[in-house]
């Protein structure tokens, strides 16, 4: 059956990607459909794979955990397809704090969970002072909870890997402003008719989905991202730093190190503010006061795919649509599994997990 399907995928971020790789791998007949709009999360996002910390232990966690476990497998794949340039690394991950109360509480959970997921690796608590030996710039006092299965991953660079792979595999790639048009999409006023479409296309998903009628309220949340460089520094090695607070912590090589972010409802305003920015540097001076002498290289900007009720958009929105969206902050984590449960509904399987929470139709 797939051999014979001709599916078009809406969008280019990390799911995106992800739906056109898997389906191009069963043999469908793909075309990707990227706008190129500026301010793409997967393009932005910082990306920390250490989804287990999560107090909640609803379908959203779930959903991240179940991201976080198939890196190993989708990254074995795209190995077997000639990619390996992905950026991930398995640095270990360290939630921060002064007191030992929050840590403890954090361990706690991390242990009632390693049974059920054996990726979060080795959990232990480490003393005043040892945070700073391992992420240098960190204020010397911290205390710390190691977690060896965090990761770290450049958005873009797996993105792209999967774009290059989903080609090899015969897909096709174009660029242009989508909107569905049944039975297809119509492209800057040209139609592309389809089996099926996967609409994966962030925050811009209401848009791209409006002509059938139907409201879906998902749209942007901007993220504003710091980028500085520490010469000299093994940045790469570094792990990811987790505080009770943003802003968050990571390295990546090239004495590269990112924080952030912001979190605002600012519509598709995209654009670097000195309120955002100032914030963010003054939270980072105080958990990492070795940063202040540190070369301010950029500052990046993300519209996370939020929903209403802060669960994404998964599964049939109507005959031969699939909307696969609004993961939010854990966009990178839970993007190539989402992407993976979106290809299996386009070719009529069913995805790994139950994805029943995540409905379009609850919105109806």
């Amino acid at each position: 059956m797939a051999a014979s399907m001709r599916v078009v995928v809406v969008g280019g971020g990390i799911v995106a990607a992800s739906a056109a790789y898997h389906l191009a791998r069963e043999g469908a007949s793909v075309v990707v459909v990227e706008a190129g709009l500026p301010g793409p999360a997967t393009s932005a996002g910082a990306g920390i794979i250490c989804p287990w910390g999560d107090e909640g232990d609803d379908a959203c966690y779930q959903l991240a955990a179940d991201g976080a476990g198939y890196y190993p497998d989708l990254l074995a794949m795209l190995a077997g397809d000639g990619e390996t340039d992905t950026s991930y690394a398995r640095v270990g991950a360290l939630c921060v704090a002064d007191e030992p109360a929050p840590l403890e509480a954090i361990e706690t959970l991390l242990q009632s969970r390693q049974s059920a997921r054996p990726e979060i690796g080795d959990v232990g608590l480490v003393g005043p002072g040892e945070p700073k030996r391992a992420f240098p710039p960190l204020a010397p006092g911290l205390r710390g909870l190691w977690i060896s299965g965090g990761a770290r991953i450049d958005g873009r660079s797996v993105r792209d890997c999967l774009l290059r792979a989903a080609e090899r595999h015969g897909a096709q790639r174009m660029r242009g402003t989508a909107a569905l048009d049944l039975p297809g999409v119509t492209v800057d006023g040209g139609h592309l008719s389809a089996d099926a479409v996967v609409v994966a296309a962030g925050a811009w998903t209401a848009q791209v989905c409006a002509p059938l009628g139907i409201k879906l309220p998902i749209g942007p949340q901007r993220g504003q991202i710091i980028h500085v460089s520490v010469p000299g520094a093994g940045t790469g090695s570094w792990p990811v730093i987790v505080p009770p607070a943003d802003p968050y912590l990571l390295g990546f090589p090239g004495g590269r190190v990112v924080f952030g972010a912001t979190r605002e409802n600012a519509g598709f305003d995209y654009r670097v503010t000195v309120g955002g920015v100032g914030a963010m540097l003054a939270a980072a001076a105080k958990i990492a006061p070795g940063l202040a002498e540190a070369t301010l290289l950029e500052t990046r900007i993300g519209f996370r795919p939020a929903t209403a009720d802060g669960r994404p958009l998964l599964g049939m929105l109507t005959d031969g649509v699939i909307v696969a969206a609004g993961n939010g902050p854990e966009g990178l984590t839970a993007g190539p599994w989402t992407g993976r449960a979106a290809a299996a509904l386009a070719l009529g399987q069913q995805p790994a997990m139950d994805i029943a929470p995540f409905d379009p139709a609850r919105f109806s």
